[in-house]
C-alpha cells in the first residue's frame, strides 16, 4: 500500500481534480450574464455537477463520458455559456481506458446536440450565432487533444505491461539456463564418482560370493548407499530439466532407511505408534528427509551405536522423532550445520516445528511436529 504524500494523492487525486474543474466552471458561470429565468439555479447545479462527476471517471469512464456531455447540452439549453471542460476530461479518461468507439459515438453526438441547445435557450440570435457558439463551447482541436492523450497514455501502459510480462519471462527463461547448467555440473561432478562406487562396490560384492567368501556388512551398505545416491541424484538432475521427476520418497520408505543404517552397523529401530491416517505429500515427504538426513548425521558424526526412530500420528498433527545414543552432551548447543539449517527451513515452511538438541540421557534428537488437519 502507498503511504506518504505520493500514496495519498494516489487515493484523492480524482476527487481533487473533481473539485477543482467544478470551482472553475462555477467561476466562469458566474462571471457570465445569463438571462433571468427561473432555471438558473439548474443552470448552476448542471455546471457543478459536470466537474464532479469526474471524481468516479477511473471506475466508470463511460457513465461519466455520458453525464458531462448530458449536463453540458442540459447548462447550454438554459442559456449558460459555458465551455465543456469536463467533458474534455471524461474524452481523455474513457479514451485512456480503451472505449475509443463509444468515446467517438458519444462526441458526435454531442456535437450535434450543442446546436440545437443553445438555439433552444433564451438567448435571441441566429442559427449561425448558435453554431458558432456551439463550437466554441466544445472545439474540435481540444476535444481530439484530449483522445489523443488518453490513446498515448494507454499505448504508454500497454507498453509498460508487456516490458513488466517480458521481464518476467526472461527471469524464468535464465532460472531454466541456470538449473540446466546445476543439472550439467552436479551430472559431471557427482553422477561419474558415484557411478564408480556403485560398479566397484557391486563387483567387490559380486567376487566375494562367487569366491565363497562372508561379504562384509559394510560393503553391502556402500553399495546400497551408491545405488541410492545414484537414484537419488538422477531423479533430481531430471527434476533440475523439467522432466517428469521419479516418485519422492515418503514415509512408507523409512523402514528401507532402517534397513540401510543397519547395514552400516548402526542398530536402528523404527516405532510407528497412533492410528495411520493420510498426510499432506509435502509432510510425507519432508518427514522422510528429517529421518533420513538425521540419520545420515548420526552415522557421520555422532559415533553412535543405537539409534530410534519413531513416527507418531496424532488427530491433526505428526511427529517424528530421531534419537541417538552418540557422543552428543547435555547442555551444549549444535553446531548450525547445512543438513540441520535445511530440516529447520523444510519443516518451518509447513508450518511445523523443529527441535535439535542433545538428549539430558546423552546423545542426540531430533523432533519435529507438521499440522496435518483432522483425520477424516
Amino acid at each position: 500500500m502507498s503511504t506518504g504524500l505520493p500514496g495519498l494523492w494516489a487515493r484523492s487525486r480524482d476527487r481533487v481534480i473533481a473539485v477543482c474543474v467544478a470551482a472553475v466552471l462555477l467561476v466562469t458561470a458566474l462571471a457570465e450574464d445569463h438571462p433571468g429565468t427561473d432555471l438558473a439555479w439548474l443552470g448552476y447545479a448542471l455546471v457543478v455537477a459536470s466537474g464532479l462527476a469526474l471524481a468516479a471517471g477511473r471506475r466508470a469512464p463511460i457513465p461519466v463520458l455520458a453525464v458531462t456531455g448530458l449536463c453540458a447540452v442540459g447548462y447550454q439549453a438554459i442559456g449558460f455559456d459555458v465551455p465543456a471542460v469536463a467533458y474534455l476530461f471524461a474524452v481523455y479518461a474513457a479514451v485512456r481506458s480503451g472505449h475509443r468507439v463509444i468515446t467517438v459515438a458519444v462526441s458526435v453526438a454531442l456535437l450535434v446536440a450543442l446546436p440545437f441547445a443553445v438555439m433552444a435557450s433564451p438567448v435571441d440570435g441566429s442559427v449561425g450565432d448558435a453554431f458558432t457558439q456551439a463550437r466554441g463551447v466544445l472545439e474540435l482541436a481540444w476535444l481530439i487533444a484530449a483522445g489523443a492523450a488518453g490513446e498515448a497514455l494507454r499505448q504508454a501502459e500497454r507498453r509498460a505491461d508487456e516490458a513488466e510480462r517480458t521481464r518476467e519471462e526472461t527471469a524464468r527463461l535464465r532460472a531454466t539456463q541456470e538449473r540446466l547448467h546445476i543439472a550439467r555440473e552436479l551430472h559431471d561432478s557427482l553422477t561419474h564418482q558415484i557411478s564408480i562406487i556403485k560398479v566397484q562396490s557391486g563387483v567387490a560384492v559380486h567376487l566375494a560370493r562367487k569366491r565363497g567368501e562372508h561379504v562384509p556388512d559394510a560393503l553391502l551398505a556402500i553399495r546400497d548407499a551408491a545405488r541410492e545416491a545414484n537414484r537419488e541424484l538422477r531423479a533430481t538432475l531430471d527434476t533440475l530439466r523439467d522432466d517428469a521427476p521419479a516418485p519422492p520418497h515418503g514415509l512408507d520408505h523409512v523402514p528401507d532407511l532402517v534397513e540401510r543404517a543397519r547395514g552400516t552397523g548402526l542398530n536402528t529401530t523404527l516405532t510407528i505408534a497412533g492410528q495411520r491416517h493420510d498426510v499432506p505429500t509435502a509432510v510425507d515427504r519432508t518427514a522422510y528427509r528429517i529421518v533420513q538426513e538425521a540419520l545420515t548425521n548420526t552415522a557421520r558424526h555422532a559415533a553412535a551405536e543405537t539409534a530410534s526412530i519413531r513416527i507418531d500420528y496424532r488427530p491433526g498433527t505428526l511427529a517424528v522423532r530421531v534419537d541417538d545414543d552418540g557422543k552428543a552432551v547435555s547442555g551444549t548447543a549444535p553446531v548450525p550445520g547445512v543438513g540441520l539449517l535445511g530440516m529447520r527451513e523444510r519443516v518451518t515452511a509447513l508450518g511445523g516445528s523443529l527441535r535439535a538438541e542433545p538428549r539430558s540421557e546423552g546423545g542426540f534428537s531430533v523432533q519435529a511436529e507438521f499440522p496435518v488437519g483432522r483425520p477424516s
